[in-house]
């Protein structure tokens, strides 16, 4: 059972986080950047640890948000969405330091951090998919696949690794499609550290 909880985000997800702890009857422990010093988030907590760095860039220093969740004597590290939520390295960080991860276990993180590894996991378990391509796709294996979808077919390239509609572009015509995937690739290499890319068939209208 947990007792006492380390929030890593900040901002009104962090005020929920800590709303819903305190109804839970747990404890719960702010983190704050050094520019983030007068946020309403670091006054609806139990206490509060100040991080040193500024911006996003110290909400995403696992090893200082391990150690704060330590020293601070919490027993668990709640991430919020964003920032490490969905970063598999710092889930099992966790773990191996003793402290509960409040999400998906490293493996099933790590797992869908891969959209090759989800697709494949997804048509496992008969869920149905959109027709695309496997694993980190040339440009070569890109332009075949939409042609194979005939005349007035359009593909979504997609970054394998992140999201948050970075590195992904809706191509309708292969003469559009060189410049496309090196534009995605860069994009995704700069937001991910990672320019591999896949695709699938574009499909209008989607829900998310």
């Amino acid at each position: 059972m947990i007792e006492k909880l380390l929030i890593a985000n900040r901002g009104e997800i962090a005020i929920r986080i800590a709303r819903s702890a305190a109804e839970a009857g747990i404890a719960s422990v702010a983190v704050y950047s050094e520019d983030d010093a007068n946020a309403l988030h670091i006054r609806k907590t139990d206490a509060a640890h100040a991080l040193k760095g500024t911006g996003a860039a110290a909400y995403l220093d696992a090893p200082q948000i391990i150690a704060a969740a330590k020293q601070t004597g919490c027993d668990a590290i709640h991430p919020g969405y964003g920032f490490l939520s969905e970063n598999a390295d710092f889930a099992k960080a966790c773990t191996d330091a003793g402290l509960i991860f409040v999400g998906p276990t490293a493996q099933t993180l790590a797992l869908f951090g891969d959209k090759a590894q989800a697709r494949a996991q997804a048509k496992k378990c008969g869920v149905a998919v959109l027709p695309g391509t496997q694993g980190p796709t040339s440009l070569d294996d890109t332009i075949q696949f939409l042609r194979s979808l005939g005349d007035g077919g359009a593909i979504m390239l997609k970054a394998l690794a992140g999201g948050g509609g970075h590195g992904m572009r809706v191509v309708r015509a292969e003469s559009e499609l060189a410049g496309a995937y090196e534009r995605c690739a860069s994009e995704a290499r700069a937001a991910f550290g990672n320019g591999d890319l896949y695709a699938e068939q574009f499909f209008a209208h989607a829900r998310h």
